[in-house]
């Protein structure tokens, strides 16, 4: 699951730790940072991330598909993917 913390890191590689909206370099100092940015790349990440879960399902339902074609059982489809 992609957060707005994990956008905030995306963008400034400078900040390691983050507590609730504050962001911290790795001398304990407190980093500035663009929080519409973040809200825009948070966006960009959870499609990007849902794009991929999508494409993973279509690759898994063409796979049984094309095991179903060359004969395997269900039960056998399921022992090798899962």
């Amino acid at each position: 699951m992609i957060t707005l913390h994990t956008a905030i890191y995306s963008l400034n590689p400078a900040i390691i730790s983050i507590n609730e909206l504050t962001a911290y370099d790795v001398n304990g100092h407190v980093v500035q940072y663009d929080l519409a940015a973040a809200q825009v790349k948070l966006v960009e990440l959870q499609a990007a991330e849902s794009q991929a879960e999508q494409a993973a399902a279509a690759h898994k339902a063409s796979a049984v598909s094309k095991l179903t074609a060359l004969g395997l059982t269900q039960d056998e489809i399921n022992a090798l993917i899962g």
